[in-house]
């Protein structure tokens, strides 16, 4: 029980301000941090040692708010998020709240896999750590995240958004 109360203390604080840094929310963030040392500590025999400790901290709470998004109706601070995202390809003015609504159904139609390279391009990730969190070749993520952009823009173009 030491080990785990060390390792609390070592990184809870590290762990918050990430989930804050999500949700810019104390309170969720607080049941986030809760959550994720509950699943650390239940699955703490299947960490194989792979990355550090606090990267599976992290990947544990990541999962966990994208649980809690995919639950919630998209907030209008996800959905600044996803503004951001399809920014590159699409002018900024030319978003709405209704596009960046729309955008959210949009990626919520996608494969479990496509939603998880965007979600985690969206918290800013890169490709290289996306590859590696999703057993995928850099080259296959960016394939997957262009691909997904152009999707949403020729969606919304034909759409008039």
């Amino acid at each position: 029980m030491k080990q785990i109360e060390k390792l609390y203390e070592l990184y809870k604080q590290d762990v918050y301000f990430y989930i804050l840094s999500l949700t810019h929310d104390h309170t969720l963030s607080e049941d986030l941090l809760s959550e994720t040392f509950v699943q650390a500590i239940t699955a703490i025999e299947r960490f194989k040692g792979q990355s550090s400790i606090k990267t599976w901290l992290f990947s544990i709470a990541r999962n966990l708010w994208l649980q809690h998004l995919r639950k919630e109706k998209p907030s209008v601070a996800y959905n600044d998020l996803l503004e951001i995202y399809v920014s590159n390809n699409i002018e900024r003015d030319f978003i709405t709240k209704e596009a960046a609504s729309r955008i959210s159904e949009l990626i919520s139609e996608l494969d479990e896999r496509t939603q998880k390279v965007v979600y985690m391009r969206v918290e800013g990730y890169s490709y290289t750590e996306i590859a590696a969190q999703l057993g995928l070749s850099e080259g296959s993520a960016r394939v997957i995240d262009f691909r997904t952009k152009k999707w949403i823009k020729t969606v919304l173009e034909k759409e008039e958004m």
